[in-house]
């Protein structure tokens, strides 16, 4: 961790000649929102000085409760290597807070940091590693996004003379200067889909990673005339968008996940993690998986978990174990995806392992075939539930869940089960393409 001061911050906005700062936060639907400043204002944002309408950001506070402060996290400074035409810009990453001094309890940041505050008191420490997919587009002579991609390569396919290789490798060099260690890049599955590993990091930290990973996609994208999308299906037919997430907890610096006795490798702590994570799976769907366009992803056929079981060899279940131990032995949840907000995702997730750890919960035998291949029979006798399929079952989950109304709080609950309701709504009301192509003549 870089420990910056206040001078150290002051100090190299002034020798790289940032002309602008953004103070950055995000909502509770995941979205990025900043205030920009210039350098004359920076001491009074570094003191926690800088404040904005609450009452403009949806999900955040009532009009009579608008005003907000927000409190950058000194570690999150760097300088962006893109957006320099004006001038080079800075980024703070800040918590917000209220008037009163206290964190705002609407504030994703605040309630990741409540979880990791619970996993601290227990002796552990989180390491999460995402796997972030995401396709570029082109955008039409009106610089607005398509959805036509510019190639048609596959799994792990080379293009010598690619537009998508060129744009993925100027964003992994600005990854690099803005600290990320990238550890693998590739094209995914299908046309147009890529996929950047960057090494795992503390849970904050990690979430952190997450919105500056999509915010310097699209930024480099947009460089070329394309549109990165993260959204999890955009293409009929085609696999979609995941971000499957590694999980693995350390006390004492050792992962408590391994147990090298045990037959597997892993260790009681990790079941019970496990069978944490399973017990709410259900009921955190509508975070991990926030958007209508979601459940168009998570349907048999095209790689993404669709069914509720945990396995160390196949890629079926919701849960897989990757092979390596040791230090190394991790816990991958395979169903969130990337547009949900990572705060509140990683959150519910850890949250979900640790009371499968304090309530020593064990989990269903590992499911070591096909889940796509079964029958439902099949998997009625193997008790393998299935994710929710759509976001009106996943809100529904949600409403029963206790954890997750614990964990988020009632002024987070209501407002997003409030806004995804509506987005439902509208969702249903809508008479789409497929409808009239479908209907239409013959009725």
């Amino acid at each position: 961790m870089p420990g910056y001061t206040r001078q150290d911050i002051i100090r190299m906005v002034e020798e790289q000649s940032v002309r602008f700062i953004r103070l950055q936060f995000t909502d509770i639907f995941g979205m990025i929102k900043n205030i920009a400043i210039t350098p004359s204002q920076l001491e009074k944002a570094l003191a926690n000085e800088c404040m904005f309408d609450g009452s403009s950001i949806e999900g955040f506070a009532r009009i009579e409760e608008s005003d907000m402060c927000l409190h950058p996290d000194l570690d999150t400074f760097v300088v962006f290597p893109f957006h320099a035409q004006q001038g080079k810009i800075a980024r703070l990453i800040c918590d917000v807070y209220g008037t009163d001094g206290k964190p705002f309890i609407g504030d994703p940041r605040y309630i990741l940091r409540q979880v990791i505050k619970e996993a601290e008191q227990l002796g552990y420490t989180i390491n999460v590693g995402p796997e972030c997919e995401f396709f570029l587009f082109l955008n039409d002579d009106k610089d607005k996004p398509t959805a036509t991609s510019y190639d048609e390569g596959g799994y792990f396919d080379l293009e010598p003379v690619g537009k998508g290789e060129e744009v993925r490798r100027e964003i992994i060099l600005a990854l690099e200067e803005l600290g990320f260690e990238i550890e693998a890049s590739h094209h995914e599955v299908a046309p147009g889909q890529h996929e950047i590993d960057f090494r795992f990091n503390e849970a904050l930290r990690a979430a952190d990673d997450i919105q500056t990973f999509k915010l310097t996609v699209r930024s480099i994208a947009r460089k070329y005339g394309m549109h990165a999308t993260f959204m999890p299906k955009p293409i009929t037919g085609i696999c979609g968008s995941g971000m499957h997430t590694n999980i693995s907890l350390l006390k004492d610096g050792q992962n408590i996940f391994y147990d090298p006795s045990e037959r597997d490798g892993l260790s009681a702590l990790a079941k019970s993690f496990i069978a944490g994570m399973i017990r709410h799976a259900r009921g955190i769907c509508a975070i991990t998986n926030p958007l209508v366009n979601s459940y168009k992803r998570l349907v048999p056929g095209f790689e993404a978990p669709c069914y509720i079981a945990w396995s160390s060899h196949n890629r079926s279940p919701l849960i897989r174990i990757p092979d390596a131990r040791g230090n190394a032995t991790r816990v991958e949840l395979r169903h969130p995806d990337p547009s949900c907000n990572p705060y509140l995702a990683l959150a519910l997730c850890l949250a979900s392992g640790l009371e499968g750890i304090r309530e020593n919960l064990t989990p269903p035998p590992p499911t070591d075939v096909n889940i796509y291949a079964l029958s439902e029979t099949d998997r009625k006798e193997l008790n393998i539930d299935s994710l929710p399929g759509t976001l009106a079952e996943a809100i529904e989950e949600m409403e029963k869940d206790t954890l997750v109304h614990k964990v988020l709080g009632p002024h987070i609950t209501q407002k997003y089960l409030d806004a995804k309701r509506s987005e439902w709504d509208d969702y249903r009301t809508h008479v789409t393409q497929w409808e009239r192509d479908a209907y239409l003549r013959k009725y």
